[in-house]
């Protein structure tokens, strides 16, 4: 049994990145695809990757899972069914990926999900797909119905869609019989993403020459099996560099599990903190990051304007550093982060706003304005998923105990953060899934106590005096990081 305490008596320290869901994704997509045998390491069995593993099961795929040793092996000689039913759950990747993979193989598909995702934007390809050979059944969204064979050809689209489309067709249209062509009309954006595909998709023996308006796709091509360590997430690192930024007395933060060399487009986020103010490098490969002015005004930090075209899962992370740095922050081309689990847009606006800030949301870009006090407004539920959440535990750095309180739903996710100078919280969190959950918001120490024992909490830490910080105190059920990284299990 052990304890996480979150507050603003950060002590920095050390943390094993986790796998990159992005990352993830492709590998198992390319696994089913080499109909081989291939064994994935350092695999975390997130809501979506479980998405993307039991779509390639509905595909014929046989997939086991070692949750000691993280390893996930896969089998696909049998893929290819003529029938599949495939439950993408909320996982946008899954969704957009495996529609051009099914049509490739010629499979008649159901597709569903849940949240948000069948709101979801499918409109490149119910204008590609039925003119190259698929009947593509949809009312705009989910559920999606598909039926007959992709075909090679040119393929147009813009570039300012989310990547998740290019890199669906990246991994249909070798299998197809001739060549193909991906022509943009438009920028691409997410370059990052698609440069990870291509980078994952030669792992596999797969090419895509690329053009001055896209990619020429040799047809015909055939995905070679291969075992692989899936690398370290970069989108998750830059909520550690923001504790390092925020830290007031200056802790340092290392970050173990990164490849300096990843194609992850998230990695701009080192040249972002830096530009900030936050002096990052790398020693013996670990990612280092200390703040030597966080007792000066602002920590020191200094608002930038960043350009989020190529990097939209950033712009959490990257919100509320600016929201405690100097001056004005202008966070360009975010537009699409409207379109995610949640408008992720409007709710960061509204979070910083409500803890102090200044913050506006405009058509297509977020401002954020310095406010060196968060947190002092009155509780207000409103939804938040997990990028959101962990924004909150970044604020909760430089915060007071009057914080938000947040019940959402998405993937079942539900946190809370103490408010009043005599609540308790226990605030659990799943390891497995990465995400925050079952928040216990406790307004009598002496039933907090009790509960906390209930739940198989051992040692409770009291919360008298609780006036000094916010202070989150988490049950798990193995070790936790030292750092204090939200890596817990649900004791409840």
């Amino acid at each position: 049994m052990a304890q996480v305490i979150y507050g603003n008596q950060f002590q920095g320290g050390l943390v094993r990145i986790p796998p990159s869901k992005s990352a993830a994704h492709r590998q198992v997509l390319c696994a089913a695809l080499s109909r081989g045998k291939c064994t994935l390491s350092h695999v975390d069995m997130s809501e979506d990757i479980q998405a993307t593993v039991a779509a390639v099961e509905a595909l014929g795929a046989k997939v086991s899972f070692d949750e000691a040793a993280a390893t996930l092996t896969l089998d696909a000689a049998n893929l290819g069914r003529q029938n599949a039913a495939i439950d993408c759950r909320e996982s946008g990747s899954t969704l957009r990926f495996l529609i051009p993979i099914a049509a490739a193989l010629g499979v008649s598909a159901r597709f569903v999900g849940r949240g948000r995702l069948p709101e979801r934007p499918l409109g490149v390809y119910g204008e590609l797909l039925p003119a190259h050979g698929v009947e593509f059944r949809s009312q705009g969204g989910l559920p999606l119905e598909l039926s007959g064979k992709l075909k090679s050809g040119v393929y147009r689209m813009p570039g300012n869609v989310s990547s998740q489309f290019v890199t669906g067709l990246l991994f249909a249209l070798p299998l197809l019989e001739g060549d193909s062509e991906i022509v943009l009309t438009s920028p691409l954006e997410s370059k990052g993403y698609v440069a990870l595909t291509l980078s994952i998709l030669r792992e596999y023996g797969v090419t895509a020459q690329e053009t001055p308006q896209g990619w020429h796709i040799p047809g015909g091509q055939r995905y070679t099996p291969h075992n692989c360590q899936v690398e370290g997430d970069w989108s998750q690192a830059a909520f550690f560099l923001c504790m390092a930024a925020l830290s007031p007395t200056g802790a340092p933060v290392a970050i173990q599990g990164l490849d300096a060399a990843s194609l992850q487009g998230d990695k701009a986020c080192v040249e972002l903190f830096r530009q900030f103010g936050l002096p990052v490098s790398w020693e013996g490969g670990v990612l280092t990051a200390r703040n030597p002015r966080a007792r000066e005004p602002f920590g020191g930090l200094r608002g930038i304007t960043i350009d989020a075209a190529q990097i939209p899962d950033m712009v959490p992370a990257l919100s509320v550093c600016a929201a405690l740095s100097q001056g004005e922050t202008r966070i360009l081309n975010a537009q699409r982060l409207r379109l995610k689990e949640s408008d992720r847009l409007a709710a960061m606006a509204e979070a910083i706003s409500g803890l102090g800030g200044r913050a506006q949301a405009a058509a297509d870009d977020a401002r954020a304005a310095n406010a060196l006090e968060l947190g002092r407004i009155a509780e207000r539920p409103h939804e938040v998923e997990q990028r959101l959440a962990r924004l909150h535990l970044g604020q909760a750095l430089r915060g007071d105990p009057h914080c938000l309180e947040h019940d959402g739903d998405g993937a079942g996710l539900r946190v809370a953060v103490v408010h009043g100078e005599r609540d308790a919280l226990a605030l659990l969190v799943d390891a497995q899934h990465d995400e925050l959950a079952r928040p216990y918001l406790l307004r009598d120490l002496g039933r907090a106590h009790r509960h906390a024992r209930h739940l198989g909490i051992q040692r409770f830490h009291s919360f008298d005096g609780i006036h000094a910080s916010p202070t989150l105190l988490v049950s798990e059920t193995k070790a936790a990081p030292n750092c204090g990284a939200a890596s817990c299990k649900d004791a409840g």
